[in-house]
C-alpha cells in the first residue's frame, strides 16, 4: 500500500461515519461480552476487528458468519431512525463515559429518549433487585428512587419487574430522570406489562441497549446488560435479592469495576433480603436504609451530606442520676411519702424533696392525696 493510500485509509477511519459503520457492524455481529470472541478482538482497533470478524480469520470467528452474511448496514441504520433512535460511539458527547471502564465496553449503544445519555450518567447512581421482590422491597426502591430523584440523581435501572420498575416509578413520580437499560432491541418493550412505563422513560429519560433492533431479550443477554447497568454510574444499591439472583451479578460488577456497592437490609426471615445481607457480610457493601445514606456514600464529598441521625429525647433523658432514680422509683397508680420514696430510690429526704420540684415542674409526677406518684403522660 502505498503511502497516500495509507493516509487516505487513516483519514476514512477518523470520519465519524466510518468508526459508526465499523462499531455498528461488530455491535450487529457480536454478541456482547462473548466469552470466546470477545478475548480475542479486545484492545483492537474497530476496523481491525471488523476485518478478523468479517474475514473469519484463521476460523476463530465462524460464530459469526450467518451474522456477517446476513448484515445489511443501511437496513439497520434505517431502522433506527424510523425508531427515532440514536447511536452513540466513544467519542461523541453523549458517550457514558464510565463504560469504558468494562473489560469489554460496547461498541456503540443505541438510545432512545429526551436526555442526553452522558448527562444523566454524571450523578446518577444504579438500583437493582429481585423481579419476585416483596411489598417491603417495592416500597422501600420507590422511596429511595423518589427521594434522590428530588436530590438531582438520575436513577438507572433495568426495567424488569419487581425492584427495577419500583425505582423507575419512584423516579418518574419525583419529576427526575431514570435511564433504563435493556437486554433486547430498543424496538422491543420487554417486559410487555412495563411498555408503558418505557414510553413514560423516553418521554423525559433514556432507554439504552448495545443490542441492535429485533434482538430478542436472551439470559446471557441479561448478564451482558447487568456490567452497563454497573459500568454506567459511580455506585449501585441492591434493594432485595436472593442469593442466586440476577442483580448479584450486577453487584459483582460493581465491585470489579471499583465503584461503590450499598446493600438495604431487611428481614432475616426473607429469602429476597438473603443477598443484601451477604453483600454487607462477605462482600463489603455499605449498609444503607434511605435517601440520607444513599446521597451521602454517593453524592458528591462536602454537598450530599446527610443529617446525623439520633434517637428523639425526652424530658426524661435529660434529668440528672438522682432525679432518674427518683422517678424510677414512683408509683404509677397510688401515691408515696417522701420518706418511702428515700428508701426505694436510695436517696437522701433533701435529694428527694429536691427532685421532686424538678420533677413536678417538668410535668413527670404529680400530688395526688395518697402522697406522690407518675403523671399519666410519663406511664
Amino acid at each position: 500500500m502505498t503511502a497516500a493510500a495509507e493516509a487516505r485509509q487513516h483519514e476514512l477511519r477518523e470520519t465519524r461515519d466510518a468508526r459508526l459503520a465499523v462499531r455498528l457492524a461488530l455491535a450487529a455481529t457480536v454478541e456482547p461480552d462473548d466469552r470466546t470472541m470477545t478475548p480475542r478482538l479486545r484492545g483492537l482497533d474497530p476496523f481491525a476487528a471488523w476485518e478478523l470478524v468479517r474475514t473469519d480469520a484463521g476460523g476463530k470467528f465462524t460464530r459469526s458468519a450467518a451474522r456477517v452474511k446476513a448484515l445489511r448496514l443501511d437496513a439497520l441504520v434505517a431502522r433506527t431512525q424510523d425508531l427515532g433512535a440514536r447511536v452513540v460511539i466513544p467519542g461523541d458527547a453523549e458517550w457514558p463515559s464510565g463504560v469504558d471502564d468494562l473489560v469489554s465496553p460496547p461498541y456503540c449503544l443505541w438510545v432512545l429518549g429526551s436526555a442526553s445519555l452522558a448527562q444523566a450518567c454524571e450523578r446518577s447512581l444504579s438500583m437493582v433487585g429481585a423481579r419476585a421482590a416483596t411489598p417491603y422491597g417495592t416500597q422501600v426502591a420507590g422511596e429511595l428512587a423518589y427521594g434522590l430523584s428530588g436530590r438531582g440523581f438520575t436513577i438507572v435501572s433495568g426495567a424488569a419487574h419487581g425492584i427495577d420498575t419500583a425505582s423507575h416509578r419512584g423516579a418518574l413520580a419525583a419529576g427526575g430522570c431514570t435511564i433504563a437499560a435493556m437486554a433486547c432491541g430498543i424496538d422491543i418493550a420487554y417486559p410487555l406489562a412495563n411498555a408503558g412505563l418505557l414510553q413514560q422513560i423516553e418521554q423525559s429519560g433514556v432507554i439504552v441497549t448495545e443490542l441492535p433492533p429485533g434482538s430478542a431479550p436472551q439470559k446471557q443477554r441479561f448478564l451482558s446488560r447487568n456490567r452497563l447497568i454497573a459500568a454506567m454510574s459511580p455506585g449501585t444499591v441492591v434493594v432485595e435479592a436472593g442469593l442466586r439472583s440476577g442483580s448479584r451479578s450486577t453487584a459483582t460488577a460493581a465491585s470489579r469495576l471499583g465503584r461503590l456497592l450499598a446493600a438495604v437490609p431487611g428481614p432475616v426471615t426473607s429469602p429476597a433480603s438473603a443477598g443484601p445481607h451477604q453483600l454487607i457480610r462477605d462482600c463489603g457493601a455499605t449498609l444503607v436504609t434511605d435517601v440520607d445514606d444513599c446521597a451521602e456514600l454517593f453524592g458528591a464529598i462536602g454537598t450530599d451530606l446527610g443529617t446525623v441521625k439520633r434517637a428523639e429525647t425526652t424530658v426524661s433523658d435529660r434529668l440528672d442520676e438522682p432525679d432518674k432514680r427518683l422517678l424510677d422509683a414512683m408509683p404509677v397508680v397510688r401515691g408515696t411519702t417522701i420518706a418511702k420514696l428515700a428508701v426505694s430510690a436510695c436517696l437522701t429526704s433533701r435529694e428527694v424533696t429536691r427532685g421532686l420540684a424538678a420533677l413536678h415542674a417538668a410535668g413527670l409526677v404529680e400530688r395526688v392525696e395518697s402522697g406522690w406518684r407518675r403523671t399519666q403522660e410519663t406511664c
